[in-house]
């Protein structure tokens, strides 16, 4: 079994809402109108619904690059939800941890991944196959270029 580290968010009362600007962030040339401070946002009040169900798992590896998730990237996860089709999961399936897309297809389960140089896998009858949760939000540190 692959070993993993859980991180549970902090009480609520210990976060420190941060500036939440209003105008959005363009890719393109942006707008000098909007250069103005709106509310202040609390973070872990944004990504986190349910506090008791709600912890964070580190992605390894690359196999969910598609989804913007990366070798390094926190995921929160909320254990009390049903994972539907689509969602992304954290699962354990015969003692390993995985993050993948959940899917099901004509009365089958398979956990995919978002990187084509790896493969589907069909959860089948006889495996030990657990949801540990369903992935709510992921955020990774961008990486300064020295």
């Amino acid at each position: 079994m692959q070993p993993f580290t859980l991180y549970y968010p902090i009480k609520y009362s210990k976060v420190k809402p941060l500036p939440l600007f209003s105008c959005k962030v363009s890719a393109g040339f942006p707008s000098p109108a909007n250069d103005y401070e709106q509310n202040p946002l609390n973070l872990h009040e944004y990504v986190v619904d349910n506090e008791a169900t709600t912890y964070f798992v580190k992605a390894e590896g690359d196999s969910m690059t598609g989804a913007g998730i990366f070798d390094g990237t926190m995921l929160v996860v909320d254990k009390s939800l049903e994972a539907i089709d689509g969602d992304i999961v954290v699962a354990f399936v015969n003692g390993e941890c995985f993050v993948k897309r959940l899917r099901y297809e004509k009365g089958k389960a398979f956990l995919c991944p978002e990187n084509k140089g790896y493969p589907t896998y069909e959860i089948k009858d006889g495996v030990n196959f657990q949801v540990f949760g369903v992935v709510i939000a992921w955020c990774h540190k961008s990486k300064r270029n020295r």
